[in-house]
């Protein structure tokens, strides 16, 4: 074991000293012949395309390409190329329980972290959960992630997070939240104001501001002093609507009657709303981001892409958390568009009738994955397409040693359907390589590990053996069987 250990980590090395030598500081990079998703309608699918990056930025879309003095030219043939992925809600903090919570419901997450052990976390395994979340999404091609950090129940929790965030290539939204307290309370309280001016008193491209907490919809709307706090900070709110049981309507109504529904809010989830709640949406120009592993899963509702496309709101795509699920965006367009159409196939079939076209396609999930992102975010300008002038923010998919690259026909439904997080051959954020030839690079991939251990010692160790059994195999209920009248028999002679 000893000695696996210590080739991977040569491996790792002799990557990252390839990666280093041909990224060199100022050295145009020419991606040559690739199938082009630029997710931009003035540059649509480019096949056989190529894709100049000098400096940070995307400097040209085309084919034929020549290549710049010195360029480095990686030979994209056979592959995908598009825009890094962005994951607009994931409590990135919580990374380090990844799949403890595989077989809970809602409420048992609720109790797990909200009544009763969420208090355990300490700064430091706040900081692991995002250390090891944010590798983890950049190795999958997300280049982009909000961290809903609703565990920060002291700044220095909010300072571990933030550092975690920093030493990890990719950019970032730090969605501060604390469950522990009231959002009117912490989002005014002195601390955190100090925290907010010490960190982000200048514009920052690689780490973002947002503030995160629900609103219950109590007729008094004591949440007004926590908006009024994101307006006086110039920050977008994020917020779980539309949550089985937990956040509905009344908020959304509360929330538009205080003027406090514009543009700059992100709905998570919305997946149990009214017709008149989505209306009130649309109308203010708010975004959703859907996690249809998680809707699916714990019950916030049925994911409402359905409910959204007809709406017209603007749809962008999340994996809510390691507690349960991965940071891999593949799976949330695959989930995403099943689920969407398996609605609409349900519906067709109660009615005695046959869907015969899908309104759903590949390229919108894609869509809702890159710019539909950088949208919901408000940095559409800076990223998610493959449009010069904006950052090299991209994604290359390309596998010589695996089947299921070849041959690409359906460019959308292959990164839909076929492709995965062992396709994502490079990586580039602001045109730095943050994966290269299917190696990580500049990642510390022992440290998340050591880190990780450490976590999981702690937390159990505070748990117990026994509630960390209790909570690891929920207790499922016995039921009683149905009777069959047509229990099996011997054949009568």
């Amino acid at each position: 074991m000893v000695g696996t250990d210590t080739a991977l980590v040569q491996e790792r090395e002799l990557g990252e000293q390839r990666a280093n030598q041909d990224f060199r500081p100022g050295r145009p990079v020419l991606f040559r012949g690739a199938t082009v998703l630029t997710m931009d309608p003035a540059h649509g699918v480019v096949e056989g395309g190529d894709v100049l990056v000098r400096g940070e930025s995307i400097e040209a879309v085309g084919t034929g390409l020549v290549a710049p003095q010195d360029a480095l030219v990686i030979d994209a043939a056979g592959g995908i190329l598009l825009p890094g992925m962005i994951d607009t809600h994931r409590h990135m903090w919580q990374t380090a329980m990844r799949g403890f919570g595989a077989d809970w419901t809602l409420s048992q997450y609720f109790v797990f972290y909200y009544l009763n052990w969420g208090k355990s976390f300490r700064p430091e395994d706040v900081g692991t959960g995002n250390l090891l979340s944010a590798i983890e999404a950049l190795d999958a091609g997300v280049t982009t992630s909000v961290d809903w950090s609703h565990g920060l129940r002291t700044v220095d929790h909010g300072e571990a997070a933030l550092q975690a965030l920093r030493e990890v290539p990719g950019r970032y939204v730090l969605a501060y939240g604390n469950i522990f307290d009231a959002p009117w309370n912490w989002a005014n309280a002195p601390e955190f104001r100090d925290f907010v001016t010490r960190n982000f008193n200048a514009p920052d491209e690689k780490v973002r501001l947002q503030l995160a907490f629900d609103v219950t919809g109590d007729e008094r709307f004591p949440e007004k002093a926590a908006f009024e706090a994101a307006r006086e900070l110039a920050v977008p709110v994020t917020t779980h609507a539309g949550v089985w049981g937990a956040t509905g309507d009344d908020g959304i109504r509360l929330m538009w009657d205080h003027g406090f529904m514009d543009p700059t809010v992100t709905y998570v989830h919305a997946a149990t709303l009214s017709t008149d709640s989505y209306q009130r949406i649309a109308a203010s120009g708010g975004t959703a981001s859907v996690s249809t592993e998680s809707e699916q899963n714990a019950g916030q509702g049925y994911p409402p892409t359905w409910r959204l496309r007809k709406h017209g709101i603007e749809v962008s795509l999340s994996m809510d958390t390691g507690a349960w699920w991965s940071a891999d965006l593949f799976s949330a367009m695959r989930a995403t568009l099943s689920a969407d159409r398996a609605r609409e196939h349900l519906q067709a079939h109660a009615a005695g009738e046959t869907v015969v076209h899908n309104r759903l396609r590949a390229r919108d999930v894609v869509e809702w994955a890159t710019i539909g992102g950088a949208r919901a975010l408000g940095i559409d300008d800076l990223t998610g397409s493959l449009t010069p002038g904006k950052q090299a923010d991209l994604v290359l998919l390309k596998n010589e040693h695996g089947p299921a690259m070849f041959p690409i026909l359906n460019p959308f439904g292959h990164v839909v359907f076929q492709a995965g997080r062992g396709d994502v051959h490079t990586v580039l954020v602001g045109g730095r390589p943050a994966k290269y030839r299917h190696e990580l690079v500049g990642i510390d991939l022992e440290r998340a590990r050591r880190a990780s251990e450490s976590t999981v010692e702690h937390l159990r160790d505070a748990l117990g053996e026994q509630a960390w059994q209790d909570n690891l195999s929920p207790e499922i209920p016995a039921e009683e069987p149905i009777p069959n009248p047509y229990t099996y028999t011997e054949p009568t002679s």
